[in-house]
């Protein structure tokens, strides 16, 4: 009302309106139904009436105690109170219901009613359904913080040598496959680089890549993490259940580092995972699906293992379908400094430093030692030599004294002070610095930090 004035309406627009408002509630999925007051039928949408085998329109006018067993539209009707997600067996099955009362000027003019659910077991699917899309985008999250430090194509690894070309060769092959991959090879060469780039390089790049240390999760927990479990299954165990890796893995890629440490126990159980695609959560009774692809990787000898009764034999054949052996560092020396090099562009780049050299000399020592790291090692030797140094080129006296030639090998007698160690190592430092500047005492003392006077005090004190 306006200035004392009824609103004229347009009864044609009126009409319309109407008809997009019945229109509207015909096509929601589920059942709706409108009742006056009094609990007579005002609307009966046609998914309901499906829903019933009833048809809509003859309900109209009915009361609603005729038409819908157990219902509690006219008592909303008459308490006002809404009542939302609430039980109701129709024909014979539990649905999830809402009531509605509809209120003007505080008065209850109408009742909307909706079936929200046709089975109260929809609602426990809609809550799995929420809580396994909750557990992929936190595994997702997780993901995406990994593959922001680090994410590995085949163009991430460095080398010429021809063992390591064949070797990205063959891996670009498996990676157009599903069949299991076995990546062997001493600790530091690079297995995790391997299977990521074989993940990214395989159709299932979109989805997650999981990796699982056996090693590093207690044999308690292991069975947990990959298969995980139903609620309730434990003490202690999540009140909702938790997913495995296994499933939340679905359609991705699974990478199992050091596989040989797997408890013997729980091997069967990948094995049945891996032939079957599917398996069963603890303390779960149906089998659920799951499609990914496996990589396994191990720094220990899996033939010794399966012989001496350590590895189950049935599951290495089924790992073992593609084998890839990455050869260590001492193996192909024609690419130690190669990778040194690119590892060392990557430092200056990422710390804004200018461009770092190596000193031949520097070369040379970093291709005679045998990196029992491999290129981990390389790696953490490089860090820590940039991470001190004050030039734009590495000179073998920057180099660690453990990497020069003709010190002390492992077995032979320890030193037997720390003041000796300190010695060996000053004199080291003096005599590659001579080393490197042609024997220029003056040059070399520059290149030390310290006076003339003070280097021929310790050139005296050496013995050189």
């Amino acid at each position: 009302m306006k200035n004392g004035r009824v609103p004229e309406y347009d009864h044609d627009a009126l009409m319309s309106r109407l008809r997009l408002v019945e229109l509207i509630l015909d096509n929601i999925y589920n059942g709706a139904i409108v009742t006056d007051a009094e609990g007579y039928v005002i609307f009966f949408n046609k998914p309901y009436g499906k829903f019933l085998g009833i048809d809509p329109d003859e309900q109209i006018g009915k009361h609603v105690t005729k038409v819908v067993e157990n219902t509690r539209m006219h008592i909303v009707a008459k308490t006002g109170k809404v009542e939302i997600n609430k039980v109701q067996n129709i024909k014979g099955t539990n649905m999830v219901v809402q009531r509605i009362p509809i209120k003007q000027d505080g008065k209850v003019v109408a009742v909307f009613g909706q079936v929200m659910f046709k089975h109260v077991s929809d609602v426990g699917k809609l809550a799995r359904e929420l809580s396994f899309l909750q557990s992929k985008i936190k595994l997702y999250e997780e993901e995406l913080l990994s593959l922001r430090a680090e994410r590995y194509t085949f163009d991430s690894i460095l080398g010429t040598n021809p063992l390591i070309l064949k070797l990205k060769k063959e891996a670009l092959r498996a990676a157009v496959t599903n069949f299991p991959v076995l990546i062997t090879g001493e600790s530091g060469t690079g297995k995790e680089m391997f299977a990521q780039a074989i993940h990214n390089a395989s159709p299932r790049r979109p989805h997650p890549f999981i990796r699982i240390n056996c090693a590093s999760i207690p044999r308690e927990l292991l069975e947990s993490e990959l298969f995980g479990y139903e609620k309730g299954a434990f003490t202690g165990a999540n009140p909702s259940g938790k997913y495995g890796k296994l499933e939340l893995a679905h359609h991705g890629t699974v990478f199992l580092d050091e596989i040989g440490d797997m408890p013997y126990e729980m091997q069967p159980k990948l094995l049945h995972v891996l032939e079957e695609k599917e398996l069963e959560r603890i303390g779960g009774i149906a089998p659920v699906k799951s499609d990914f692809r496996l990589i396994a990787a191990s720094n220990q000898p899996m033939e010794e293992m399966v012989n001496d009764g350590r590895f189950r034999k049935d599951l290495f054949y089924r790992l073992n379908v593609i084998h890839l052996h990455i050869p260590p560092l001492r193996e192909r020396r024609d690419d130690i400094i190669p990778i040194a090099k690119q590892l060392l562009k990557g430092m200056a780049d990422d710390a804004s430093f200018p461009e770092i050299q190596l000193h031949p000399a520097a070369e040379e020592i970093l291709v005679n030692y045998d990196w029992p790291g491999n290129i981990r090692e390389l790696i953490n030797v490089l860090s820590r030599v940039t991470c001190l140094l004050e030039r734009d080129t590495i000179q073998p006296y920057d180099i660690p004294f453990f990497l020069r030639p003709g010190k002390e090998k492992a077995g032979s007698s320890p030193p037997t002070s720390l003041d000796s160690v300190v010695s060996t190592a000053e004199k080291d430092v003096i005599i590659s610095a001579l080393a490197s500047v042609g024997n220029n005492k003056t040059a070399a003392a520059a290149l030390l930090g310290i006076h003339r006077t003070h280097l021929y005090k310790k050139l005296k004190k050496y013995g050189i």
